[in-house]
């Protein structure tokens, strides 16, 4: 099988634009200095490599004040500053049963330092009923810590609901935006989002090693860093500074990763959201309708291109996930992702614990063809399944 059809865009979005490699190629060809740390022009070039690329994050989110833009390695970095950050000397929080482990494990290991947290159930499709977080809040609730769309089922979530109410009891609301910034429109200012985490990896067509954490006005002194060391500033002083960004920015940064950072960023604004999120919607109504067709598959949550991200979750009865994924692989080419997608909570909720799912992800680069080859693969093994034949 010669062709190829990657459908894992959920896990990290590929091919990249041409554009992100040319960043990071010229930046380390051209500057390839350390921000921050020196006077000489490379240093001040490689430092405004990151200004370009904060101003950039920020007017995509929405961000009044673009030093909120705190660079993380990635998406899970960031949550885990705000969740340790909010829970460190105890505290309640409150979070939703389709959350991934990089809200589940920080979590956990809050509550296991003398925090507590409080899980608001969702539906078998994953959906989230508001009035089901509002019930859940206590006296000493410090934080509100939910996804935006699911990892598993792609099912978007009522966050602007879940900030109203976070803003009528005066709790933070933390979203994590991994599997929607890029391609659903977020503005924290409007949306009364605390804290913002995201991964510049997936949606936001940047390299693997970045990501970041939004920061709403005045919620940085809420919280303190989860590391401390040289910023390139106050070095005459031995305490972390308290000024952003530099407050939760220690150490060297991933400047290459940074610029194919902002290069992602401008690759959306060039396309268009709106085109990005009207192909894969497009894309994800095919795959529905295709697999939707095929007997002894079974599809799992909304089921509706309108009410999720090009996530497409399925089963099909005789084989496990990882049987599927694997002929899916040598036979047809095709890259997907089985298992527990580091979110048991998830697959309990809608019913794939512990076996999990196959999980289909097409992506801004994927082709309607790609998605046609991918229906009859998932056809023809099921009618071989069904006859006995050897997969």
């Amino acid at each position: 099988m010669n062709r190829t059809v990657y459908l894992d865009n959920a896990a990290t979005s590929w091919p990249k634009p041409s554009s992100t490699i040319e960043a990071m190629v010229e930046f380390n060809r051209s500057i390839g200095a350390n921000p921050g740390r020196s006077g000489h022009a490379r240093s001040v070039d490689a430092g405004r490599t990151l200004i370009d690329a904060r101003e950039a994050v920020a007017g995509l989110f929405g961000a009044s004040n673009m030093l909120g833009v705190i660079f993380t390695k990635n998406v899970t970095e960031a949550l885990n500053i705000v969740i340790s950050g909010l829970l460190n000397d105890g505290g309640h929080a409150v979070t939703t049963s389709m959350e991934h482990n990089s809200v589940m494990r920080p979590l956990n290991a809050a509550r296991a330092r003398g925090a507590d947290f409080s899980v608001a159930p969702c539906s078998r499709r994953g959906e989230l009923d508001p009035r089901d977080i509002a019930s859940i809040i206590m006296p000493d609730t410090r934080l509100i810590v939910m996804t935006h769309a699911s990892n598993v089922t792609g099912t978007i979530m009522p966050v602007a609901e879940v900030a109203s109410i976070a803003r009528e009891r005066g709790i933070p609301l933390c979203v994590d935006a991994a599997q929607t910034a890029g391609v659903i429109p977020i503005d924290v200012g409007a949306m009364d989002i605390g804290f913002l985490a995201f991964t510049g990896h997936k949606s936001l067509f940047g390299p693997q090693g970045t990501g970041g954490l939004v920061l709403g006005k005045g919620y940085e002194r809420m919280i303190e860093p989860l590391m401390y060391g040289g910023t390139g500033s106050r070095s005459e002083f031995e305490v972390q500074p308290d000024f952003l960004p530099d407050k939760f920015e220690s150490g060297t940064p991933n400047t290459i990763g940074i610029a194919g950072l902002g290069a992602g960023i401008a690759f959306i604004g060039q396309t268009g959201m709106d085109a990005i999120r009207t192909h894969e919607k497009k894309l994800t109504a095919r795959l529905l309708d295709g697999l939707g067709s095929i007997e002894g598959v079974r599809i799992y949550g909304p089921c509706d291109p309108e009410r999720q991200t090009a996530v497409v979750s399925l089963t099909l009865q005789g084989m496990s996930s990882s049987e599927l994924a694997l002929a899916l692989d040598e036979d047809y080419g095709i890259m997907a992702r089985s298992g527990l997608h580091c979110a048991p909570s998830a697959h309990r909720t809608i019913g794939t614990f512990p076996e999990g799912t196959l999980r289909l992800s097409p992506g801004y680069f994927t082709t309607r063809e790609d998605i046609e080859h991918t229906v009859e693969a998932i056809a023809a093994l099921a009618v071989r399944k069904k006859s006995g034949a050897k997969t």
